[in-house]
This record gives C-alpha cells, structure tokens and sequence, in this order.
C-alpha cells in the first residue's frame, strides 16, 4: 500500500513539473510599455533581423489631421525601442502619397507616387532607407513606373508583390478604360536593385463586369500569373442549382510575350474560394474549397497541381469533409438528420460550413498542402429608437464576426490526411475586428495560433463558449501537431499584461520565437514568446 501511495505521489509530482515546464517554456517576456504619438497606431511588422525588427507606424488624415504621417520604429529582440524616424514624403515642395516599404535584395525600400495634374499621370518613385539609421537616401530616388490618371488619385494606386524566394518584385497597377470594355493592366518585373527585366500594358480578355481579379504571382523566371473569377452572365448572379463563374488563371511567359489562360471548374460544384502559389519546382499549385448549395458555404476541399509549360492537370481532387467535421455544434437528433439528409444526396438539407475566409496555403515538400482559413463575417443590425409623437431615429451597427479557425492537411494526390478545427468565437462593434482575428507561427512540423479568448472557456466546469468582445479578455495558445491533434492552453491577461493583443500585428521573428503586441489607450508594449 505505501508503494503505490509512492508511487502516485511521484506521478503527482511528474505531472506538476511538466505542467510548470511548458508553462516556463511559452512564458511571455514583455518590453517596457511606451506612449505612440497622438492619432498613431502601428500598421505592420515590416522587416525582421538576428538582432532586430523594424514596425511600421502611421497616423491617418483626420479632422484634426490633415495629413498622412508614417514613421519607421525599431526595436531589439528585447523589445526596447532603439530608434523612431518619420518618413519625409515632401520632396522638392511636392507632397507624395505612400505604397509601401518593404525588404527586398538586402534593401529596405520605401514606393512613393505622385500625381502630375497638368500631364494627368501618376509616377511611382523608390528610394533606398539605411537600415541601421533609418534615414532616407534622397539621391537614390529613381522613377520606376509612370501611368496615366486622368483624374485625382490618391495613394494605392501601385500594388506589388514579392514571391518567397525574393527572386524578383512585381509592380502592377490598373490602366483607364471604359466602362463595359476590358480592364487593363500594366506589369514591371524587377530583378533585386530594381533592375528591370520586363514591363508590359495587358488586356484582360472580358469586359470589367465580367471579371474580378483576386490575387497576383510572380515566379523565378520572371513569369506573372493572375488569378481571378469569370461571371458567365453579365451580371454577378448564380443561376439556380449552378454556379455561373468560374475561376479563371492568366498567365505571362517569356518576358510578357505569350499570354496562355486556364480555367478551373469542377463540374457543377461551386468553388467558394480558391488561392495559389508556385512551388520551387514552377508547379502551380491551387487549392481552396467548394460547395454544392452555393458561395459562402464549404462542403470540401479541392485540389489542383498545374504544370504551366503544357498547361497540363497533374493532380485535380475534390475531397468532401467528414459528418463530424462538419457539425461540431450540432445536437446528436440534428446531427442524425444531417447524416439523413448526406445519406440521400439532398443538398438542400446537407451540413455544409458557412462563411470561411481561406487565409493560408503552405506548400508541403512532398507536393501535398496545409490549408489554414477562418470563419469571418460582417452583419449589420439595426436599432430604431425614440417615440411615436417626436419621431424615430435609426442608428447602425455593424458586427465583425471572427470565429473558428480549420486546419487542413491534404496529401499529394488531394486527398484529406486530417482536419484540426481550433474553437474560437470573437464579436466586435463597429471597430473592424480591431482585436480580433488570430497570429500564426510554423514550428518545424507544428502550427501554433494566438488569439485573444474569453477566460471563463479555461473553466473546465463550464461547458458552453464564451463570446470575446472586445473587453476582459486572455490571450490563448493553440498548438497542431503533425497528427492533426490540439492542445490549448491560456498564455496571460489583459490584467496581467497591462494591454490587449492585436493578432493581427503579431509576427513570428525566428524559428521558435513570435513578437506579440497589445495596445491600452495611447500605451503600447511588445512582447517576446518562444516555442519548445
């Protein structure tokens, strides 16, 4: 009897130490809290080093501003601040809109643009900005790009993309055209140092209602791929029981010469949403979901592998999910009728997924994939108040809905291997999820998401969830293992921290570590976590 009373009590102990182990192990080490300049709030991570990072700080034109401010921060892996410089975008006694700052070639590189009235066109300047004093180098200012504008733009005006492997810089903006005529496009790809390898004005085949752009690629070779939706009608309505779109990737070879089209469709399915990206071996590679009641519902994964050369299909797969997956929430005589209804092939009837953004696709080595989406929504509500006498007024709201996180793994040949689905219900008013949403970080063969939760969903006595709005809150932790399995656990308070986390913002900085920030009124502060 006293071996095994040992023999627990020594279990006891194993538990408690482990329990403190992974406790010390994701403990978060928060920087010294600082004061953001008035009307200011950080807009992105924008560069990451061994040493530092660099954020992005802007202050938008408002009644009391009018105008624009944006300044470079940055900051140690200790999260101290080491230096804050403003972005100058007066030069020559001209004011300039600004497109963006990013790391390319070894270089950080500020876009700026501006608007000729008398030539009307808009010109797109860059200009190199030392790293270490964060100053800008003026003599560096080179036009790159020039369209016309017949009338007053403002800024995002120039988009531009740079592929994983920093190969090349795609800068691409929309040309003038008429009304019910195709939409125009004009294309620079850059090699690092912004050399110039090709630039060329395009012409989508369809007229502008006819189509909708979704994303742009760049490759190795320099090729540029469009991906974008094809309304069959003119107008962009389903036709009852089949989708009247399709998907549709556009694609420029040989420096922009030879344009060659594919179109994605799975018979009679609806695609609800659909991304791409092009693996180290200039495989495309497409994934996403579709439906059979119609957009906005999921009933599965589909799967494509292109090869661009000779537009050849190597894998194309549309895998449904399973019963359980799909209804999560479901109560066991809901759920009976859902297995009914699947059983009879009545679509009506059948559970499917409602409203998920697709947010994530990350190439696996052996041409399978991981897609990463997010059940996201907005619903407007609105509120009469007053009397009968005197009159009503009306007042509207809109709710910003971030919920569920989903997890999918799929095999080489499209085939699911698991599905995780990460509890997650997040409400806000009016603020545009401002402290909603969720980070991600990729651990060798691991996946690890931050989000902000509501602290009574840690209480294992309480069986419902709780809705985080915006107030009280924890900072929770979630991680997927390669078997598709969940582990969930509270990082710290919004007491404890002394400020709430914006997801949104947060960034993984290193191979095991992630820099988190949060916000209180006009304080700030950011935070260090390391994974196992």
């Amino acid at each position: 009897m006293l071996a095994r009373i040992s023999h627990l009590f020594l279990l006891l102990m194993l538990m408690c130490l482990s329990a403190n182990t992974i406790a010390q192990q994701q403990r978060i080490r928060w920087g010294t809290r600082l004061k953001e300049p008035r009307g200011s709030r950080l807009r992105q991570i924008v560069d990451i080093s061994k040493d530092d990072f660099l954020a992005l700080r802007y202050r938008p034109t408002t009644a009391l501003y009018a105008i624009e401010r944006y300044w470079i921060e940055r900051y140690d892996h200790r999260m101290r601040l080491k230096r804050a410089q403003a972005i100058e975008l007066k030069y020559k006694s001209k004011i300039q809109n600004f497109e963006g700052l990013f790391h390319w070639g070894g270089k950080l590189w500020l876009l700026t643009s501006f608007h000729n009235k008398a030539k009307k066109e808009v010109y797109l300047f860059r200009q190199q900005i030392h790293r270490r004093s964060l100053r800008q180098n003026t003599r560096s200012m080179r036009l790159v790009a020039r369209t016309p504008a017949p009338k007053l733009t403002r800024k995002g005006h120039f988009n531009y993309y740079i592929p994983p492997d920093s190969s090349h810089l795609l800068i691409y903006n929309a040309l003038p055209y008429q009304k019910g005529q195709p939409e125009q496009f004009a294309f620079h790809v850059f090699k690092p140092n912004f050399e110039l390898r090709w630039a060329r004005d395009v012409r989508l085949p369809w007229p502008d209602e006819q189509f909708k752009v979704k994303s742009y690629r760049v490759d190795r070779h320099g090729n540029v791929y469009l991906l974008g939706v094809r309304f069959l009608d003119d107008i962009a309505q389903q036709r009852i029981g089949q989708p009247d779109y399709q998907y549709v990737i556009l694609a420029w070879f040989d420096d922009g010469q030879r344009m060659e089209q594919y179109t994605i469709s799975l018979d009679n399915r609806f695609i609800t949403d659909l991304t791409f990206r092009i693996g180290k071996d200039g495989i495309i590679n497409c994934a996403g979901f579709y439906s059979e009641k119609g957009p906005g519902n999921i009933k599965g994964t589909c799967y494509l592998r292109i090869e661009p050369s000779q537009w050849c299909v190597l894998t194309q797969q549309a895998t449904p999910f399973s019963l359980e997956f799909l209804t999560p929430y479901y109560t066991p005589r809901k759920r009976e009728r859902a297995r009914q209804a699947q059983a009879k092939q009545n679509t009506l009837r059948a559970p499917e997924l409602y409203r998920y953004a697709l947010n994530h696709l990350i190439l696996r080595s052996d041409g399978g994939a991981v897609l990463i989406a997010e059940q996201y929504y907005v619903k407007e509500r609105t509120t009469y108040y007053g009397n009968y006498s005197r009159g009503y007024n009306i007042r509207r709201d809109f709710l910003y809905h971030y919920n569920d996180i989903i997890v999918v793994n799929i095999r080489p040949d499209g085939s699911l291997e698991w599905t995780a689905r990460i509890p997650k219900r997040q409400i806000t008013t009016n603020d545009h999820g401002y402290f909603s949403s969720y980070a991600m970080a990729t651990v060798q063969d691991r996946f690890y998401f931050i989000f902000n939760d509501h602290p009574r969903n840690f209480d294992q006595k309480r069986k419902r969830r709780y809705t985080f709005k915006g107030s009280k809150s924890v900072v929770a932790l979630t991680e997927v293992r390669k078997d598709g399995t969940t582990h969930v656990w509270p990082l710290t308070s919004t007491q404890q921290a002394d400020v709430m986390v914006r997801p949104k913002i947060c960034r993984q900085i290193g191979a095991r570590d992630m820099a988190l920030y949060g916000e209180r009124r006009r304080r700030y502060r950011f935070g260090y976590l390391h994974f196992p």
